[in-house]
């Protein structure tokens, strides 16, 4: 099984792994792929499986990910995802080796990742990045721990940009995303549907720009779901599920 390099040249025609097949994700998936080009003359590499699957890594100079850490000269994972029947053959270490040896190339002094502190959907097994000699940096409530690996030991230590509680001053259910996940796209208005019928005041705010995103309030900006102002998840759910959340956080304010 070999692997293939997603670039301007091609990303019309190759799939990018996500939402394979789900037409209902088909805008959404167009929406990824602009952001992934724009990014692309920023350093961003997408790298996957050449088979119709879900294998891939997608890394960029961590000065210009959309996320809010401080970690110069080092290589950010935003995501990196071997799912089904391709797990446990390798690939995720492969993968990974792709990364450290363009960051190597670059000059750079490691590489850094978002992982976890227990198993979350949409979040790296840390247990995996543990085991690739990756060492825990910096930690935020409530769960989010950042990892890295370091070739040189004068390096600045990675860390997230702020320290504490992660809160916003919005009132009912709101959402800060970016284009980078089309499940993150796809789901809002289901959602709001569900916040409207339990009379529930429901906003969104998409960051555009890698300012914005190395200063959200979110530690995860792919998705963000806060309720009276505190950060609730990180999890894109589907209307059911958000829905039985919903109401377990109305019933805590009776």
């Amino acid at each position: 099984m070999g692997f293939i390099q997603i670039t301007k040249k091609n990303i019309e025609n190759e799939h990018i792994c996500c939402a394979l097949g789900a037409k209902q994700y088909e805008k959404a998936v167009n929406e990824k792929k602009k952001w992934l080009t724009e990014r692309m003359d920023e350093g961003l590499v997408f790298y996957r499986l050449k088979e119709r699957a879900k294998v891939f890594i997608e890394y960029l100079p961590a000065e210009m990910a959309w996320i809010p850490i401080q970690a110069s000269n080092y290589m950010y994972i935003n995501c990196l995802w071997v799912s089904g029947r391709y797990k446990n053959n390798g690939l995720g270490k492969q993968l990974l080796y792709k990364c450290k040896a363009d960051a190597v190339a670059q000059g750079m002094d490691g590489i850094v990742h978002i992982v976890g502190k227990k198993n979350k959907p949409y979040l790296s097994e840390k247990r995996f990045f543990e085991y690739m000699g990756f060492k825990l940096v910096d930690q935020i409530d409530p769960y989010f721990d950042l990892v890295s690996l370091s070739w040189n030991d004068q390096t600045v230590r990675p860390s997230f940009k702020r320290d504490g509680k992660i809160s916003v001053t919005q009132q009912g259910i709101a959402i800060y995303y970016t284009a980078q996940c089309p499940f993150a796209v796809c789901i809002l208005e289901n959602l709001r549907k569900v916040a409207e019928n339990h009379g529930v005041t429901f906003t969104t705010h998409q960051l555009t720009t890698k300012e914005e995103a190395q200063n959200a309030p979110t530690i995860w900006t792919t998705f963000g779901l806060f309720y009276d102002g505190k950060f609730i998840t990180h999890e894109m759910m589907s209307a059911n599920k958000f829905e039985k959340l919903l109401i377990k956080l109305l019933d805590k304010q009776l």
